[in-house]
């Protein structure tokens, strides 16, 4: 428990209160157990930030939460409640949810070296690689991005990549106590423009790649917005890493005055790679190539394949290496590394066709990984995949257009509709695909079990956009769904329908 008093230690803002209740030193000592800015979750002795948010502002709910208990209210303006109501009154609740977070976990922060990953793709690759090297040389690290958070063997999911600042401010003061001093995170536009990571300094940032993404009414309102928010987290941090092949490395390098290191494979870079040959072990697709790095060449062997593989590879060695671990241990430590949901093989019972999941969920990752399974020579390829609702309309539109060009079925399905008609959005993409070679099917289950039926010996299957989600977001709720475990239930059906 804290005092107010030290939770509110160096934020700005206005105190209300009712001076025939409380004298000042009792409402700077009222006990603060917990920071909330849910109003289900507010009770006696939490203090509730109302945020606003796309969807929703926090401020219509502030009567709720003291209906549920709260006392305690940080907000952008004046509202009206109960006499016994202690109002702060602040600029941006976003800000100083993140202030005063930080206070109420005793800065947790400061005792913790983080690496940032940032980029429009990549970034979850790069991160669990990263926590892949520390780990084989028995160095503890956390990781924090979409596919949750993750330290000393426990996994909790997180509605978003990068999590609103309370929770990481939460975790990173568990991290602390269990003796963990390395964070890998990643850090998407969205959370820089929602200032969930606001007061976080990296001790080293990567950016991946940058294009045109999450540009939309509840995203970003353009481009050079977009690009700003990814150039913030350079401002904050000592040692920065940057793709030398990415069209906007110029812009980025102008950016920050700190130390910068690149990664290339196409222009000079401080790290690159040369000679790269896609491979194929059993069920393992991969890449080798031969890392040249000052003044070493190295043999790396990479069971995921793709030259955005190698990319994400060299970023991960070289910040690798900036901490200490040789370059030798991070090749060692990549020659057995598995990212869950990206280009990952699932097996299957039936004979010679291959299944892939893969989080692709626009037009330039469906493209790479199309692309790459093209190197593979399929007799076919089936894309199953669909498009996020509420979301950036124009990736529709490339989805469409990358399936187009190198599948040769598209079957398009459902992926996190949320509130939109699901057949809207079918009908978005499908218009941009030729009829003989497109199959549309609202229900994703039905549709793999499509894709199965139709697929023959040499064929290769892709299901985009869902990889390591194990729900379906409709109207707000995620439901249960494990695309993986229906392709496995949908191959042993078929293959006892053949049987029989």
């Amino acid at each position: 428990m804290k005092l107010l008093s030290s939770v509110i230690k160096l934020t700005e803002y206005s105190l209300f209160y009712n001076k025939d209740i409380y004298t000042q030193k009792e409402v700077l000592d009222l006990p603060v157990e917990d920071i909330v800015y849910n109003s289900e979750l507010a009770l006696h002795n939490r203090m509730f930030f109302c945020i606003v948010g796309s969807k929703a502002d926090g401020h219509n709910f502030a009567e709720s939460a003291y209906q549920k208990g709260a006392k305690i209210f940080v907000c952008e303006r004046v509202l009206t409640l109960p006499e016994d109501a202690v109002q702060l009154v602040v600029e941006d609740s976003r800000k100083a949810l993140a202030k005063m977070s930080a206070n109420f976990f005793n800065h947790p922060e400061k005792k913790l070296k983080i690496i940032g990953i940032t980029g429009t793709k990549g970034k979850s690759s790069v991160c669990e690689m990263i926590a892949h090297i520390f780990d084989s040389v028995n160095i503890p690290i956390a990781t924090i991005g979409t596919i949750g958070i993750k330290y000393a063997g426990k996994t909790y999911t997180t509605e978003n990549s990068t999590p609103e600042s309370y929770i990481l401010y939460r975790h990173f003061s568990k991290i602390v106590d269990l003796g963990i001093e390395y964070v890998a995170m990643e850090v998407s536009s969205q959370a820089v423009y929602l200032d969930r990571i606001y007061g976080v300094h990296f001790e080293a940032a990567i950016v991946t790649n940058i294009y045109e993404d999450h540009i939309g009414p509840s995203e970003h309102p353009n481009f050079e917005h977009y690009k700003s928010c990814k150039k913030r987290i350079l401002h904050s941090s000592e040692r920065i890493f940057l793709n030398a092949d990415d069209a906007y490395y110029p812009e980025f390098t102008k950016s920050s005055k700190r130390d910068i290191k690149s990664f290339g494979i196409e222009k000079n870079a401080d790290i690159s790679a040369q000679n790269i040959e896609v491979f194929k072990a059993g069920n393992i697709f991969g890449v080798s190539f031969e890392c040249i790095f000052y003044d070493k060449n190295i043999n790396v062997t990479l069971p995921i394949p793709g030259n955005f593989s190698v990319y994400n590879a060299l970023a991960a060695i070289s910040v690798c290496n900036s901490f200490g671990i040789s370059v030798f241990d991070c090749v060692h430590a990549l020659e057995t590394v598995r990212i869950r949901g990206r280009f990952e093989i699932v097996p299957i019972s039936l004979t010679d066709i291959t299944c892939i999941i893969d989080y692709a969920h626009n037009g330039k990752s469906l493209m790479r990984v199309l692309e790459t399974i093209k190197n593979y020579r399929p007799k076919r390829i089936i894309c199953v995949f669909g498009s996020v609702g509420g979301r950036t309309k124009s990736r529709r539109k490339e989805m469409a257009l990358a399936a187009n060009a190198l599948a040769d079925i598209c079957i398009v399905t459902s992926d996190n509709p949320d509130s939109e008609d699901p057949s809207e959005i079918i009908g978005d993409i499908a218009q941009y695909i030729y009829p003989e070679k497109c199959y549309c099917e609202i229900d994703r289950e039905k549709a793999i079990y499509y894709a199965l039926r139709t697929a023959e010996p040499g064929d290769f299957v892709l299901f985009a956009g869902k990889g390591h989600e194990e729900y379906q977001l409709i109207n707000g709720e995620k439901t249960f769904f494990s695309e993986k475990e229906i392709i496995r239930q949908a191959s042993l059906q078929i293959e006892s329908e053949v049987l029989i």
